[in-house]
């Protein structure tokens, strides 16, 4: 049975109100691609028996088993790559400068999901920064889903996932095979913390961030909010950090305190002085 119109804005009102993430309308079939499986395991019929079930009956664990299937987006090892150039050759060589008295830097992926862009960090600085070995590096990958969050927290990836961006080089010495999966090491594993953070809710006690990676993510919010995460994110970037948005995201209308920094075939922003 396919989902109702009803059902599919019951869906798209809990989505927006528990997370802020807009979905268009005309994009049951993104819901009927996440939440088939959970459908089945939960005994229903369809996915339109699955939310018909949900209304109603307050906030739970199935709501939020359904939030974790509608906001978990994909990601890959060494997405876009560019800015990951950006970051070896220009971002990096200057922050090892400017903190070399501190010897320590704060790099946040914000809506990690499973650990790809988080992980492509740490073992960029592992072998092309050896200097940094002595320092303080904190990895931090933040995501609203729990699920994904342990996913990322294991560093177990399919085959298919690793083939997704992640040079052969790589893949053989920083992971090690388990049966069908490959398992990344705990030498880069340890460089990486995950932890639950909802974009569109205040930020708690978060430590003041050299990098933030906010790639992929906007794109999903109404203006309003853009508006409110680009502030927040201002609030947490170091006077001189830097702030890394999705190909194809902007601050135009949004944000007139960062200022536009281009690299070769990649750009970022960093605070208007």
């Amino acid at each position: 049975m396919a989902i109702s119109l009803n059902e599919f804005d019951y869906l798209r009102e809990l989505v927006l109100t528990h997370s802020a993430i807009a979905i268009e309308s005309g994009k049951e079939y993104l819901a009927e691609s996440r939440l088939a499986q959970l459908a089945y395991v939960e005994g229903q019929t369809s996915v339109n028996a699955l939310l018909t079930n949900m209304r109603g009956k307050p906030f739970g664990t199935l709501h939020r088993k359904v939030l974790d299937a509608m906001t978990n987006n994909e990601t890959w090892f060494f997405r876009d790559l560019h800015p990951f150039e950006m970051i070896k050759r220009k971002v990096l060589p200057e922050l090892i400068v400017s903190r070399g008295t501190l010897r320590r830097l704060n790099i946040w992926s914000a809506a990690s999901s499973s650990g790809q862009e988080a992980y492509s960090l740490a073992m960029m600085i592992e072998d092309e920064f050896p200097e940094l070995r002595s320092w303080t590096v904190r990895i931090l990958g933040t995501d609203i889903s729990s699920a994904i969050l342990n996913r990322a927290r294991g560093g177990r990836y399919t085959q298919m996932e690793v083939n997704r961006g992640l040079p052969a080089p790589l893949l053989t010495r920083h992971f090690r095979r388990e049966g069908l999966e490959w398992v990344i090491k705990d030498s880069i594993r340890s460089r990486v913390s995950f932890e639950a953070i909802n974009l569109s809710n205040p930020w708690q006690a978060m430590a003041t961030m050299d990098i933030i990676m906010l790639r992929n993510v906007l794109i999903y919010f109404e203006v309003p909010m853009k508006k409110q995460i680009l502030a927040r994110a201002r609030n947490v970037l170091h006077p001189d950090g830097y702030l890394f948005l999705g190909s194809a995201e902007s601050m135009m209308g949004l944000d007139d305190g960062f200022e536009r920094v281009e690299y070769g075939k990649a750009s970022c922003y960093r605070l208007r002085r």
